[in-house]
């Protein structure tokens, strides 16, 4: 063996399969690596809701066998792999953050689609990771699960509702993570964490269950960078007959896809959507040089805004009234167990009428239309992916800001759920903490190859990533 338990931990998904190609070390090896490093991320910042070592190695034996058949089972055979516990994954209970879930009496027998896809490409399966209680808010902390730091500061938040996967990767706890994506829910942890995270296009990852949020709801990938993210949706957008708002399956690989030059792409550049958003000085200037990385690499860059409102009332109605529809089955008793600023928007939700969610249905669709629009004259969209940094742990806004809700200070990730647009954050920065700053490339709908084909130039480039946390 070339490398160290440390350093395969460190290693993404596509070094780690070129590694198995060239017999230089083994699935078993990297996964002992990997879990060790499970262990500590779950001591230092509690990231998982479980972890299953037994099931791993099982796993990476039966991967390290194919590899030396030369037969892997597909091209993430052997790579660990990390899943929110909002997703079905066969053999471990999904408890979503909340005390009303029961494991007991129920079979946990069936995989989520991208579950299922990761599971026939031979992934390894490190374990379940944490979310806010049915993946309600923008950060990670849960009556069941408690709360989940940031791998930069462990006192600080990770984000949400994505949080316990951002902080895996960025902890070399798996290159790979499995999470979703309602509001912002991969971007802003991965932004907070300084990692790689895609919301793809609504439909182009199967899911099921549906989600009580609706079309809002996507899968994405949290990874290392752009090309392991590219590396996951060649597998995980492999049709599944359960979910019937799917689209129909990409014409090509994405990971082939990220050859393609951005020289002459048009791209806007819009420092705050043309809202009077308070971004932070230190994130202005990162998101900028990321912004003249693109222009360098010669895209035919302008700041200019998107000329919407920001639609963020209507989205408090669509989410709103999805979580009032997720606990209408609950019971007084059960209710009183959930996360008070849940039970909080669910009573609000329940007080919206038909006409009401039909008027936000209205500007959903005006939205979509406005940004169909621009993107006809301009391929990428630049923001900030947040307007600040992680915050304390264990809050839903940040102290003092005034705001309500977590939607107040990520006004920049919601828009593009209601218009179902492929987004991706890409780590550009830190701030004078130390703490990760993120930009964000929105593309049209079903862009998502030219999304990610932008990311990779940058990493190429050496414009995007940043120092990894220290190992706890």
């Amino acid at each position: 063996m070339t490398n160290g338990p440390t350093r395969l931990a460190d290693l993404t998904a596509t070094r780690l399969t070129a590694g198995y190609a060239a017999g230089e070390f083994s699935p078993v090896e990297v996964t002992r690596a990997v879990l060790a490093r499970a262990e500590a991320a779950q001591a230092a910042v509690n990231a998982f809701t479980r972890i299953d070592a037994e099931q791993a190695l099982a796993r990476a034996a039966e991967s390290a066998e194919r590899w030396r058949r030369g037969a892997p089972a597909g091209p993430v055979d052997g790579v660990p792999v990390t899943v929110k516990d909002v997703l079905l994954m066969r053999g471990a209970p999904t408890l979503r953050g909340s005390r009303t879930v029961r494991a007991e009496g129920a079979t946990w027998d069936e995989d989520a689609p991208a579950v299922a896809r990761l599971r026939e490409s031979g992934a390894v399966f490190v374990g379940k990771t944490t979310t806010p209680e049915f993946g309600w808010k923008g950060v990670t902390d849960s009556p069941r699960h408690g709360v989940t730091g940031n791998p930069y500061d462990p006192g600080r938040t990770a984000g949400g509702s994505s949080g316990g996967g951002a902080a895996a990767v960025a902890l070399g706890a798996g290159p790979l993570s499995l999470g979703t994506d309602g509001g912002g829910s991969v971007r802003i942890p991965a932004s907070f964490c300084g990692i790689f995270a895609l919301k793809a296009t609504y439909g182009r990852v199967p899911a099921y269950p549906a989600s009580p949020f609706g079309t809002l709801a996507h899968v994405g990938p949290m990874t290392r960078d752009a090309a392991d993210a590219a590396l996951m949706m060649d597998v995980i957008c492999g049709p599944d007959w359960r979910d019937w708002s799917q689209l129909a399956p990409p014409t090509g690989s994405f990971r082939e896809a990220l050859a393609g030059k951005v020289a002459g792409l048009r791209v806007a550049y819009s420092p705050s959507l043309g809202w009077d958003v308070p971004v932070a000085p230190e994130v202005a200037s990162a998101v900028r040089r990321a912004v003249d990385a693109l222009a360098g690499l010669g895209a035919d860059v302008e700041e200019v805004d998107p000329g919407v409102a920001d639609p963020v009332a209507a989205f408090h109605t669509l989410w709103f009234s999805g979580a009032a529809r997720l606990v209408q089955p609950l019971g007084p008793a059960d209710r009183e167990l959930l996360d008070p600023g849940l039970r909080e928007i669910c009573e609000q939700g329940a007080r919206y009428g038909a006409l009401d969610y039909l008027a936000a249905v209205d500007v959903r669709m005006a939205l979509g239309r406005a940004m169909g629009r621009f993107h006809s004259v301009y391929d990428l969209l630049v923001t900030p992916t947040e307007p600040i940094t992680a915050f304390a742990a264990g809050v839903e806004v940040p102290p003092g800001s005034g705001h309500a809700r977590w939607t107040g200070w990520t006004p920049f990730t919601y828009p593009f759920n209601l218009t179902q647009q492929p987004a991706a954050t890409v780590p550009c920065g830190v701030d004078g903490d130390g703490l990760p700053i993120g930009v964000q490339l929105v593309g049209a709908r079903h862009a998502d190859a030219l999304v990610l084909r932008a990311a990779h130039a940058l990493y190429e480039a050496g414009a995007a990533g940043i120092p990894a946390p220290a190992v706890p």
